[in-house]
């Protein structure tokens, strides 16, 4: 027995979207070509509706950018390079695991060691930055948002004593792991007015439960193009 056609609405419904975004999906190539019926309707079926269930699935598993060049290779018949998108999306989880488990090491290390040594007069923006291998830049975008607060010497230059350069160092792991600035700043004033790394180790800790909440979505998009591919 025929199926009966899906209309954009329907997919828009199965997928929680409007139908503009439908009718996006299918000029982007995401979506496999429709043909028109003799009205000049698009002309839908269960393909399409697989084939966009599995685009928002690897959407939120692997990045928009990367689900568009995995769907768009899949539908002109290039499986080699869309596996390759794959690959290289599980790939980037992974290294950003390993980034995290060596951040968490680095964090404790540094919360734990004896104090950096520092010339009496402190380090001025440069010679900090150099130690941690960041631009002067990014030292004055971590002070604008409130976590790092050097002194000034008499003419009004930056100056970081002990402390600063512990919180500048803590700092720069924390961006390492992909931390944005807002979530820093709480952990950064804890750790300072407790002295104490529980915010440091909670941080960490939250973002490995999100790592592993992303690897499920992946997994299961993985599953989802898997069905696309043979069905």
């Amino acid at each position: 027995m025929k199926e009966a056609p899906l209309r954009p609405v329907d997919l828009a419904r199965a997928a929680g979207i409007s139908t503009q975004q439908v009718r996006n999906h299918l000029a982007a190539g995401v979506l496999p070509p429709a043909e028109r019926s003799p009205a000049g309707y698009r002309v839908f079926d269960r393909r399409h509706r697989e084939a966009l269930l599995t685009y928002r699935l690897l959407g939120r598993g692997y990045g928009w950018a990367a689900a568009g060049t995995i769907m768009r290779a899949v539908h002109a018949g290039d499986e080699v390079s869309a596996l390759a998108a794959v690959d290289a999306a599980h790939a980037a989880a992974h290294e950003r695991r390993g980034a995290l488990k060596a951040t968490a090491e680095a964090l404790a290390a540094v919360a734990g060691r004896p104090p950096d040594t520092v010339p009496r007069a402190g380090l001025r923006v440069g010679e900090l930055a150099a130690r941690l291998g960041v631009r002067s830049s990014a030292l004055r975008v971590w002070e604008a948002a409130g976590l790092l607060a050097p002194g000034r010497t008499a003419d009004g230059h930056r100056v970081y004593g002990t402390a600063d350069v512990r919180d500048a160092r803590l700092v720069a792991m924390l961006r390492q792991a992909r931390y944005p600035l807002p979530r820093i700043k709480p952990i950064m004033d804890q750790f300072r007015e407790a002295g104490s790394t529980e915010a440091l180790r909670a941080a960490i800790a939250d973002r490995e439960a999100q790592l592993a909440a992303h690897a499920v979505v992946m997994l299961e998009a993985t599953a989802a193009l898997h069905g696309y591919l043979v069905g």
